[in-house]
């Protein structure tokens, strides 16, 4: 949350909107996951929206994105909750791999065991071409 001269004070017209958003004591709740270092420097971690809740433990698809980025093989990776009915959700990665390459769901399971925790290795993997994206570049939610 934050608040300052800087931020606005309701959203034109739509009260539910300004409540859901704005306390009464004036903080604007961005929606935003973040953590502050030793430094007091802020680092956003990922959106409130975007985490996925796989049988109680809060997995942030970013930190899961960043992880498989460190692979020689991969080009991009989104990760996404998809429904579950035992755990609530499971995490799914949309792996896009650099050209000529090949790799397995089986291989990139093995190359998450032990390095991630056992919760955020991908239940569900896909291979994909590309992604829909928005005019400003990021990925589409349709």
């Amino acid at each position: 949350m934050i608040r300052g001269y800087c931020v606005m004070l309701e959203y034109w017209e739509d009260d539910e909107k300004t409540k859901e958003c704005i306390t009464k004591d004036r903080w604007y709740k961005t929606g935003d996951i973040a953590t502050l270092d030793k430094y007091s420097y802020c680092k956003i971690e990922g959106r409130i929206k975007d985490m996925i809740i796989r049988g109680g433990e809060n997995i942030y698809p970013a930190e899961i994105e960043q992880f498989l980025h460190t692979h020689p093989k991969v080009q991009e990776a989104q990760v996404v909750g998809v429904k579950d009915e035992r755990m609530g959700e499971e995490v799914c990665a949309c792996i896009r791999l650099k050209p000529g390459q090949e790799w397995t769901a089986e291989e990139l399971k093995a190359f998450c065991k032990g390095k991630i925790a056992h919760y955020k290795v991908p239940r569900y993997v896909t291979f994909v071409q590309g992604y829909p994206l928005t005019v400003t570049g990021k990925v589409s939610d349709i």
